[in-house]
């Protein structure tokens, strides 16, 4: 259980779900991401991993770990701006552990917000509760 599942309960909101229903058309229901928590300063989503999030080492590809990062992240920036316009900026990743099956919780924390701008950290769990991945984001809005 990851930190933001035991401090919050998650019930579902409707800004969020009207955000995850408009995103299935795109890359987020492609990859197969799900919310399971999120407002403006943090987001937990899951991804069950299939074959194809796999690379041919067998093991979860950085760029699925990376997109699901992005998308926690993002997440967070877009409840908490949602009249604006914004896009990632920068993100840096450290790849800890490997994966190749079960499901992913991907939780974000905002750490910073200026008028334009948005910094955040991410962490990625495994089934087991490993970290596997943890990372930073600057997200600035589009003028």
């Amino acid at each position: 259980m990851t930190e933001i599942e035991r401090g919050k309960s998650a019930g579902r909101s409707d800004s969020w779900m009207r955000l995850e229903e408009a995103a299935r058309a795109t890359f987020w229901g492609y990859l197969g991401c799900e919310v399971v928590q999120a407002d403006s300063r943090q987001s937990l989503i899951r991804l069950k991993l299939r074959p194809e999030h796999l690379n041919l080492l067998g093991i979860v590809h950085g760029g699925v770990l990376a997109s699901l990062m992005d998308n926690a992240m993002g997440l967070v920036v877009m409840i908490g701006s949602p009249d604006d316009k914004t896009v990632t900026a920068n993100m840096n990743i450290q790849y800890l552990k490997s994966a190749n099956s079960g499901t992913l919780s991907c939780e974000a924390r905002l750490v910073h917000r200026s008028r334009r701008s948005f910094t955040l950290q991410s962490s990625i769990y495994g089934e087991d509760g490993d970290l596997l991945a943890w990372g930073s984001g600057s997200f600035r809005l589009v003028i």
